[in-house]
């Protein structure tokens, strides 16, 4: 064989090795999908796709349930709720569910009742929902359908700060 033509087959066998990992890639994506129910009549199905990262260890995604509503500036508003985690039969995924939007509860700072209401994103209350960051699967939560889901990467600093005894 001359150069060129061992170098053609070199680039021939790279680019039918890259477009069979391109569908192996397609495929298992679709495949984790499919582990997943779509959303019962009144829910809704969010499905967060996260990127490759270099070190996934370092990263958290904090999950944000919440709903626009019109409210007073002066208070701080939440939803009663609870955002549950169930893992997928048969397939051990999670998938994180809340059931019904609760009451909407706030502080009770006396405003200017002149003031004009702002539209304000209120979320669920209680702790935030941290989960590992994981790009190979995807983040899927089911909320009632007037909610909508939001989401924030959290990322540690480098290196460790030491702690003293004391």
């Amino acid at each position: 064989m001359k150069r060129t033509e061992t170098m053609f087959a070199g680039i021939a066998i790279f680019a039918s090795v890259l477009f069979s990992a391109a569908g192996v890639c397609a495929a298992g994506e679709s495949d984790a999908m499919k582990a997943f129910a779509p959303a019962a009549a009144g829910m809704q199905r969010f499905v967060i796709r996260l990127p490759a990262q270099p070190d996934e260890s370092a990263l958290k995604v904090e999950l944000i349930v919440g709903k626009t509503v019109r409210v007073d500036a002066g208070n701080r508003y939440f939803f009663g709720g609870v955002i549950e985690t169930e893992t997928v039969a048969g397939w051990g995924y999670p998938q994180y569910l809340l059931r019904k939007l609760g009451p909407l509860a706030g502080t009770l700072m006396a405003v200017d009742p002149a003031q004009p209401k702002v539209d304000r994103f209120v979320t669920v209350g209680g702790e935030s929902l941290l989960l590992r960051y994981n790009s190979r699967l995807p983040i899927v939560v089911y909320v009632p359908a007037e909610v909508k889901v939001r989401y924030r990467l959290w990322r540690a600093q480098d290196g460790f700060v030491s702690a003293h005894p004391g």
